[in-house]
């Protein structure tokens, strides 16, 4: 049994942050009823030729194993609908601006009067309720508010736009949250209307940042330097574009990475003689650093310090992860047929469960509507009269 089975999402999620938070809900075996319109599908739907090929991937990304139905919640009978649906939901998301869905006689109050222990989940750039409720945002906006940004990129150049992590970032913060209410429903028998701050997601991420800020401190931006740690970053080695990543912090690490690098003298010298020192230093470091990864492999160096204890790989680009066989060993990487029988790479679940191997995406992007059957007759009971009838006045369009 999968670790969400039997639990059912009405999803009026859009963009990315709520999407991907039921899109994870998906793969741990929860049914999730993506409902759109062809009014307004989805932005993310839109077909554009992305990475060699033509179809949404950023729509694939957040919408694999979901299920679609159109319904225009611009008609009385859609919003009529959609209460039906969420009366046999468990949970109700959505990542509409605050507001929205109370302006669509769809807000937590109503959607409780149609079942008392429903789980609504809201995403939105600041929440429901205080001053900058009603502001709209992006996931490069989430960053920025969240003080994230600021502290990304170099120190002489300007905060870097934080884009899919944010949104990544929040639906899995929203993700859990909604666990959690479901986990106190089942204890109390009570719903609950979990608010997710998109904003308050990225500031939860900077709390050294703060911590400093308490003591008196002032945390920037510093590229790719550590704190404490040195040699710290990314070096070039003899292939254009192939960067190798090294994080040197304990003193045996230090003195491995001089043997591997060949440079056993650099222990004695005495500009790098404590881990102070080194990072005091880091600029003459990084300098002899990088002269040696000139010269060097990266796979090659990084097996080499890695067999040596010293932290070190290849900064990956998408095609080493696709072609990654312990990622695909471990389900991390899967491969998702698609309507014409061709196969593509996708993202599985980053977890493992023992005794259940099934978690993950187990279909495709839905098409606009793929599902209608099943959810507007099956589950709704709606006869093939009926149904036609709301398909010609545009209530399931």
């Amino acid at each position: 049994m999968k670790p969400l089975q039997g639990i059912r999402i009405a999803d009026f999620t859009v963009h990315a942050a709520g999407p991907f938070c039921t899109h994870m809900l998906s793969q741990l075996g929860a049914e999730c009823i993506k409902i759109e319109s062809a009014l307004r599908p989805d932005i993310f739907r839109k077909p554009h030729t992305v990475y060699g090929r033509k179809g949404p991937a950023s729509f694939d990304q957040v919408a694999s194993n979901k299920l679609s139905v159109r319904l225009n919640l611009k008609k009385p009978r859609g919003v009529d609908l959609a209460r039906r649906l969420v009366g046999l939901s468990d949970v109700a998301a959505e990542s509409f601006r605050s507001g929205v869905m109370d302006r669509l006689d769809l807000g937590y109050d109503a959607l409780k009067a149609v079942r008392p222990d429903i789980v609504m989940v809201s995403v939105s750039s600041s929440g429901q309720t205080g001053p900058d409720s009603h502001f709209a945002g992006y996931a490069p906006l989430f960053g920025a508010w969240g003080g994230l940004g600021y502290l990304t990129g170099y120190g002489d150049g300007p905060p870097v736009e934080m884009r899919h992590v944010m949104d990544h970032s929040v639906g899995l913060n929203a993700a859990l949250a909604t666990i959690a209410a479901l986990h106190r429903r089942r204890r109390t028998g009570e719903g609950t209307h979990v608010d997710v701050a998109a904003r308050e997601v990225a500031s939860s991420l900077i709390g050294e940042a703060m911590m400093a800020v308490a003591a008196g401190a002032r945390l920037g931006r510093m590229g790719n330097d550590d704190y404490r740690r040195a040699p710290h970053g990314l070096y070039a080695t003899d292939v254009p574009d192939r960067w190798l990543s090294i994080a040197v912090g304990a003193e045996a690490e230090w003195l491995a990475f001089l043997s591997v690098i060949g440079r056993p003298e650099l222990a004695r010298d005495p500009r790098f003689a404590t881990p102070e020192a080194r990072h005091a230093e880091r600029a003459a470091l990084d300098a002899i650093v990088a002269e040696w990864s000139a010269r060097q492999n990266a796979e090659a160096a990084a097996t080499a310090l890695q067999a040596a204890g010293v932290p070190a790989h290849v900064s990956w680009n998408t095609g080493d992860l696709v072609r990654d066989p312990h990622l695909r060993a471990r389900g991390a990487i899967v491969e998702v047929c698609e309507d014409d029988e061709r196969r593509r790479a996708a993202v599985g679940f980053p977890a493992r469960f023992s005794g259940c191997d099934d978690i993950g995406i187990v279909r495709g992007t839905p098409r606009l509507g793929e599902h209608e059957e099943y959810v507007y007759g099956e589950l709704l009971g709606l006869g093939r009269r009926e149904y036609e009838a709301l398909v010609e006045e545009e209530v399931i369009h």
